[in-house]
């Protein structure tokens, strides 16, 4: 295929007290190329030669070109050029240049807290009605609701994860004689049972908390599936609306449960050091050490899939799998976190438009799905696509009906707390410079 690809990575540097953003690679024209693509699913979208729309996102390496990749044929038979900008800070620097005038076309917003903020700002354009099509046929209305504001729809679903998957290594676990376990209890003597082997650089656990200005949001994953797990989705749920307090009892249980063993130094952080590295290792990498037998286990999401090196093999009896986190009372039944991203506009135009609607479609969830590495909870997906038996397995977790399923506590807080204090809370949690009360009562103090 001939089709040019475009995707930019931007690194934030700063200069004299200001921040400014340098162009780190940039590839492809302005103008897609012509390919050998099949233009019939994209004929509905018309053709905009020498138009470019750009697209702003914290996706960046091997995701970024995944979906680049994903719009290819789009941009092929519809002339659009795509002009994708991925970096870690785009959740704070949306801010600075929506601010400027100089807002994306379109943005990936990672979470609903932030599209929240960026629609009360009046940054935003209501999505349009092809959009509002694709996601009444093809998503719930609870996803539909994550992307609506005051009852003005703005945002599409786009990909979804399954969290509070663990990985491991298959081999090691047949090898050594350990079971997957199947309450949380069984998942600390495993723990321990594990780190007796512990040596300079061997601990059962491998954790990361970078993410550049997002850094501490692996953290609250961790306590997000204690709660759940430990007080039920009822509390879960008056947690999120602000009813149940952060320094509550509930939540204190969830950071002790955690921090079992996230703060104990003879089960963390295989491969990197011990606790103090969590904080500076990203959630790119945390996991890697699994490979090499650095570590043992790896709680994260199932779109983690897209962070392994190219080749692993992604199976029960491959180089890595996963098993859900276990829950604390087996009789509760197993709920499940997960999350999602949204496409939301700043600016309107008819090739603008076209792209919203394209990735608001079935099409565009079979194309991605098909490349690897994410999911969706686009009902028109066929799971067979996935690229994984954990990707089938996560897809047909989202659209089963009789799964407990919440979103991601963080990301539907009011964004001082959700994207906020909280992630710094976790910071300060891990690196010793709160105790947890301390913490909790710092996060409350930010609720607004």
């Amino acid at each position: 295929m001939s089709s040019t690809l475009h995707r930019r990575l931007l690194l934030p540097i700063a200069t004299a007290g200001v921040l400014t953003l340098v162009l780190a690679g940039c590839t492809g024209t302005d103008t897609p190329a012509v390919s050998d693509a099949d233009c019939a699913p994209y004929e509905d979208y018309g053709t905009f030669e020498g138009e470019t729309v750009e697209i702003y996102a914290t996706i960046i390496d091997v995701e970024a070109d995944q979906i680049v990749e994903s719009w290819a044929d789009f941009e092929a038979c519809t002339g659009i050029a795509i002009d994708f900008v991925g970096t870690q800070e785009a959740e704070t620097q949306i801010n600075v240049r929506a601010a400027a005038g100089d807002a994306p076309d379109i943005m990936i917003v990672p979470q609903p807290g932030l599209l929240q903020r960026l629609a009360n700002d009046g940054y935003l354009v209501p999505a349009p009605e092809s959009v509002e099509a694709n996601v009444d046929e093809f998503w719930t209305e609870d996803w539909k609701g994550y992307g609506t504001i005051d009852d003005t729809f703005y945002a599409a679903p786009l990909m979804a994860s399954v969290k509070g998957w663990v990985w491991y290594s298959p081999t090691e676990f047949e090898d050594k004689g350990y079971k997957v376990p199947e309450t949380w209890d069984e998942m600390m003597e495993l723990t321990a049972t594990m780190a007796e082997d512990s040596t300079a650089t061997y601990r059962p656990w491998c954790v990361g908390f970078g993410s550049g200005d997002a850094t501490g949001w692996p953290g609250t994953d961790w306590v997000e599936d204690a709660v759940l797990r430990a007080a039920g989705p009822e509390v879960y749920d008056q947690w999120i609306a602000g009813e149940v307090k952060f320094s509550d009892p509930e939540i204190k249980e969830a950071f002790d449960l955690v921090g079992d063993i996230l703060l104990n130094e003879d089960y963390v952080n295989g491969g990197y050091g011990g606790v103090n590295s969590i904080a500076s290792t990203t959630f790119n990498d945390a996991g890697l050490p699994i490979l090499d037998g650095n570590c043992s286990m790896h709680h994260q999401a199932s779109f983690y899939e897209a962070q392994w090196p190219e080749g692993t093999e992604v199976a029960p009896d491959g180089d890595v799998w996963a098993f859900i986190t276990p829950p604390v009372d087996p009789e509760t039944g197993q709920p499940l976190t997960g999350g999602g991203d949204f496409v939301a506009a700043f600016n309107e135009s008819e090739a603008i438009t076209a792209v919203q609607t394209y990735l608001s479609s079935d099409t565009w969830a079979n194309n991605r799905v098909e490349i690897g590495g994410v999911i969706s909870a686009n009902k028109g997906l066929d799971p067979a696509l996935a690229g994984s038996d954990l990707g089938r397995k996560s897809i047909e977790i989202l659209q089963n009906e009789e799964t407990v399923f919440r979103f991601d506590g963080s990301d539907l807080m009011p964004a001082a707390v959700g994207t906020s204090s909280f992630w710094t809370g976790m910071v300060d949690w891990i690196t010793g410079t709160k105790n947890t009360d301390e913490v909790l009562t710092f996060i409350d103090s930010t609720y607004p």
